[in-house]
């Protein structure tokens, strides 16, 4: 397709750079990585401190400390609430004044509401990435949303829950599946990702010792309360925390496990590390929620029923047999991240077809 000018909207609390703080970064560095590949010109706004060779501009998180005469206001948000609030508004207004000249499309890749609701006022067409279930927040932003904007979710399952409010496409995450290459397996399963609640690395713990395989985790500690409740009572000998892994170790880390063990405890939008998993050859044991259905299939591991606690070790067990090429094959064809460019060059051109003035 033609080259296009292409701004993406990042997260303004995770910067965008390696090792990433979870999928949405992984996500927003791919993407922007492989647009620019093919020539588009990418101008990345995000956190400070992310990848400079994305095109970055910085997004003004400015430290908001109170000012020690100002009069406490227990009715206002925390102080990083209004730091992204005023670094996104001033973002958009930016691009209402110069996105015409700058720019032909903007991609909005954050969570935050500002930019669903202040994208009427940017004069060239807006493409969201829904990456979450519906949220409050962004939800009630929707009411105000440009009858332009096009939307796009990260699998059926996180279309589906956001019907009620707005229609979007689906278009599931991809890897590069020239970086995540297979490994030979054979070693202990692993679990990757944040380290919260709703990822639940604990149950994945608990299948662990039930199922008698050894288990590495890896990822950020973004809850430390919770993994200091959770997690830490739990390791021992045959289970250990091997820290936030940059991409070449976590692939090396992952392809290198018998099978990968997915746990979340709430309607997964996407799945992320399942596709890495994959890509790696290395079947998944995952619990069956939210998307999860639609990235472990087609032999790429296998499914276990939350409501059951002995069914993750069982799916650990069985998926551990499963042959290595087929799951790899499995990511290549549903998962790649060229799959995804392609979808979303095709949504950037449809976008820009789209009538400027709504009758």
């Amino acid at each position: 397709m033609r080259p296009l000018r292409i701004c993406i909207i990042g997260s303004s609390r995770f910067p965008i750079r390696e090792p990433f703080a979870g999928g949405l970064e992984a996500h927003t560095h791919a993407l922007a990585r492989r647009l620019s590949e093919r020539g588009h010109e990418v101008t990345l706004f995000a956190a400070p401190g992310s990848d400079p060779s994305l095109g970055l501009r910085e997004l003004a998180v400015e430290q908001m400390e109170p000012d020690p005469g100002e009069r406490p206001d227990t009715s206002i948000p925390p102080h990083w609430w209004m730091q992204e609030h005023h670094a996104y508004q001033g973002l958009m207004l930016e691009l209402m004044r110069t996105a015409h000249d700058r720019f032909d499309v903007v991609h909005n890749n954050s969570t935050h509401h500002l930019p669903v609701a202040m994208a009427d006022v940017v004069p060239v067409p807006m493409v969201t990435t829904l990456h979450t279930p519906p949220t409050p927040w962004l939800r009630s932003a929707l009411v105000h949303a440009s009858p332009r904007a096009v939307f796009v979710a990260v699998s059926n399952c996180t279309s589906d829950a956001w019907a009620g409010t707005v229609a979007s496409r689906a278009i599931l995450n991809g890897v590069d599946t020239e970086r995540w290459v297979p490994g030979p397996g054979g070693g202990p399963a692993v679990w990757s990702g944040r380290l919260v609640p709703e990822k639940a690395p604990h149950l994945a713990i608990d299948a662990a010792r039930r199922a008698g395989m050894p288990l590495l985790l890896a990822g950020p500690v973004l809850d430390a309360a919770y993994v200091d409740r959770e997690i830490r009572p739990r390791l021992g000998d045959d289970v250990r925390h091997v820290g936030h892994l940059d991409q070449r170790a976590l692939c090396e880390l992952v392809g290198s496990a018998s099978v990968a063990v997915v746990t979340p405890e709430w309607e997964e939008p996407y799945g992320l590390v399942a596709a890495e998993a994959m890509a790696c050859g290395t079947p998944v044991a995952a619990l069956d929620r939210g998307a999860m259905r639609e990235v472990v299939v087609d032999g790429g591991g296998v499914l276990a029923d939350p409501r059951d606690p002995a069914a993750l070790a069982t799916a650990m067990l069985t998926a551990a047999r499963l042959d290595r090429g087929r799951v790899r094959r499995t990511a290549v064809a549903r998962c790649s991240l060229e799959r995804m460019v392609d979808a979303y060059e095709l949504v950037y051109e449809q976008a820009l077809e789209r009538p400027r003035e709504v009758a």
